[in-house]
């Protein structure tokens, strides 16, 4: 054995090395395969949140970008914000996946601008609509399609209502109870989305008052439009909103249905406004249950599934006092 070792160290000591360098080129590259999935996440899903106004200004608007910005970073995607309607063309727009009018009012965007958004959502993009989205673009019909309903107006000041999920398995509902209070600014529109839009949740117009849309007050729906897809709620008019987690999470469930990370069904509107109440939340829009459902992962999507995220119910911005303004 010592004549044959001695005889063949020479080949040993050449196939030794050539494995030792084998290892250092090949272990390196597999490592980083293993982690490369969730840096390609990150940088595959892109939002942009667009805050211009043309008519009245939240002061809400700082909170809602910077909570926005903080749900981006806590579970994958990225989030760019802008006033700047110039990013509305076709070459700006394509990397995104979804583009969120946060809390924008009046004629935000020329001609142009808009036969650009119009293209983009026709090739798969995604739209979200926070609040006074609705109040935006009055005179741009396609617009209003992708809204779902135009903002008419709202009784003063902010009031306690009791929300009925009316969809209790779409990625932005999914989350919450049967029926949820809050308070909030209630939107009344001048029109009815229901038959158009699939509704998620409804006002009970009697635990608050001067509604002027009836018994039956869609405030958040959702629907494929025109090759994309558009989401909304009505929600968001104060400070405090964007450090409730309920809503954040209604928000969150939002944007990654309308960016392809969420299972996108056809429009099933709910012939009915009366689902039984269960539950009912106090007026922050708490509740025990807020961190169970925010990031459930999908069984069926356009884009590869975000990984799993632990949602933290951290007070994201400061609560503040709620303003009484549109």
């Amino acid at each position: 054995m010592i004549v044959w070792l001695a005889s063949h160290w020479r080949v040993l000591s050449v196939l030794s090395l050539w494995l030792a360098l084998a290892l250092a080129v090949i272990l390196p590259e597999l490592l980083r395969g293993v982690a490369r999935p969730a840096a390609s996440h990150a940088a595959s899903v892109r939002v942009l949140v667009f805050t211009k106004t043309a008519g009245f200004r939240h002061d809400s608007i700082p909170d809602a970008v910077a909570a926005l910005e903080q749900l981006g970073a806590q579970h994958g995607f990225a989030v760019d914000a802008t006033e700047d309607a110039t990013r509305f063309s076709e070459p700006r727009l394509a990397p995104y996946d979804a583009v969120v009018f946060l809390l924008t009012t009046g004629d935000v965007l020329d001609t142009a601008q808009q036969e650009a958004f119009e293209r983009y959502i026709g090739a798969g993009g995604g739209y979200v609509g926070i609040h006074s989205a609705s109040d935006t673009e009055h005179e741009w019909l396609w617009y209003g399609g992708l809204v779902g309903a135009y903002f008419k107006d709202h009784p003063p000041g902010t009031n306690v209502a009791s929300l009925r999920r009316e969809i209790a398995d779409h990625p932005s509902t999914e989350m919450l109870p049967d029926v949820w209070t809050r308070r909030d600014e209630w939107y009344n529109f001048q029109s009815n989305p229901r038959g158009t839009a699939t509704v998620l949740l409804s006002i009970d117009t009697s635990s608050y008052v001067t509604g002027t849309m009836g018994t039956d007050h869609p405030i958040a729906w959702y629907r494929p439009y025109e090759g994309g897809r558009a989401w909304y709620t009505g929600g968001g008019h104060t400070r405090a909103s964007y450090a409730e987690p309920l809503f954040l999470a209604h928000i969150l469930g939002g944007i990654r249905y309308a960016a392809g990370m969420a299972p996108a069904q056809p429009p099933t509107p709910t012939p009915t406004n009366d689902p039984s109440p269960t539950t009912t939340l106090s007026p922050t829009g708490t509740a025990p249950s807020a961190t169970a459902s925010a990031t459930a992962t999908p069984t069926e999507v356009h884009r590869p599934a975000l990984p799993p995220k632990v949602w933290l119910p951290s007070l994201l911005i400061p609560d503040q006092n709620r303003s009484s303004e549109r």
